[in-house]
């Protein structure tokens, strides 16, 4: 578990982050998360394309870097809609709609990752 910080705008992202770092957690992804709740997100390492198959709500996908730089912000991404490639990523956050918007994320900031302890 991970919280996300924008280090340019001096704001928290997320306070509650998975990281999917195995084939299979990158594939499911948020697939059986029945929401994201406020606070909450996945970071999906090695994802610089993204599906919306078989999702019941929409989400933001903020693209980053390997120099923790957000490369793209896919603002309110709906269900059955494709990100083929976000140019200059290696991973992809997935927060709930709006998330995004509500920390000021936009792109060429820089995010960190914090490791937390799972609860």
């Amino acid at each position: 578990m991970v919280r996300i910080e924008n280090l340019t705008r001096g704001t928290s992202v997320a306070g509650r982050v998975r990281v999917a770092s195995s084939s299979v957690d990158r594939s499911v992804g948020l697939l059986r998360t029945p929401e994201v709740l406020p606070g909450e997100g996945l970071w999906i390492e090695r994802s610089p394309s993204i599906h919306m198959f078989f999702m019941p709500y929409a989400i933001d996908a903020v693209f980053v870097g390997k120099d923790g730089r957000v490369t793209k912000v896919v603002a309110n991404l709906k269900p059955w809609r494709i990100v083929w490639w976000a140019r200059g990523a290696r991973d992809c956050l997935e927060l709930r709609a709006g998330a995004a918007a509500d920390s000021g994320t936009q792109r060429g900031d820089e995010l960190r990752l914090i490791e937390i302890e799972a609860a």
